[in-house]
């Protein structure tokens, strides 16, 4: 038997946030499976009106899938689930459970993001060994409107100038931005319909990488041009 792959720690590339009902007829695993078939380096499981019970279930079943692969699982907000399914970790905004109790609860090897949605989240998040900072929303969206307003392209740019920690981008991005906001200075494209509602998960998931790939590209040739002498 195989052994699963390494976990997959650094936070950067495509990170899937699902959205069941926007996965129509296909069904969230195998939505899943193909966006990370694709490129997808990074599953965050969302579940707003799901109870604790199929909640479980359906984190226990995405672990299956993605270990081998080593790909995180990240749970939103239910740190009882994380516990319960043996997930990889948990994002966590700034009115779910404080980030001093999640990591003392899961310990210093699970993985914990954490939504900044002002600058003063910015700020306050320095202090804290968060494993990323979730800027959210970078546009305006319809899958996130419980946020303040959006951060912008600027917005990403000043957080990246001034933050330590890696960052995730999430809100309205597609394929026709992800380079923008890769370039802006986030390290990681986080989406939701743009695979989820996708008619092809799998190409989705290659296209945006593709366009997180030349980017990253394309800064690298930028910082190898101005560190010539």
């Amino acid at each position: 038997m195989d052994s699963p792959a390494p976990l997959q720690r650094r936070t950067e590339g495509l990170y899937l946030v699902t959205d069941r009902g926007l996965c129509g007829q296909r069904g969230l695993e195998e939505v899943v499976s193909l966006a990370v078939k694709g490129g997808a380096a990074w599953v965050q499981l969302r579940e707003k009106d799901l109870p604790t019970r199929p909640f479980v279930e359906e984190a226990s079943r995405l672990k299956k899938i993605l270990a081998p692969l080593g790909v995180p699982l990240i749970i939103n907000d239910r740190l009882d689930v994380v516990l319960a399914s043996k997930a990889d970790g948990i994002h966590i905004g700034q009115e779910d459970m404080p980030y001093e109790i999640a990591r003392r609860l899961l310990g210093p090897k699970a993985i914990i993001g954490l939504s900044v949605e002002t600058w003063e989240d910015v700020e306050q998040a320095q202090s804290l060994d968060v494993d990323y900072l979730g800027i959210s929303p970078v546009f305006a969206t319809p899958t996130k409107t419980d946020t303040k307003g959006p951060w912008g392209l600027e917005g990403v740019s000043r957080i990246r100038a001034f933050s330590r920690h890696p960052l995730v981008a999430i809100g309205g991005i597609s394929r026709a931005n992800a380079a923008a906001v890769i370039l802006a200075g986030s390290d990681c494209i986080a989406v939701v319909s743009a695979i989820c509602a996708a008619p092809d998960p799998r190409r989705a998931a290659e296209d945006l990488c593709r366009e997180i790939s030349a980017a990253q590209e394309q800064q690298k040739r930028a910082g190898q041009h101005c560190n010539r002498p």
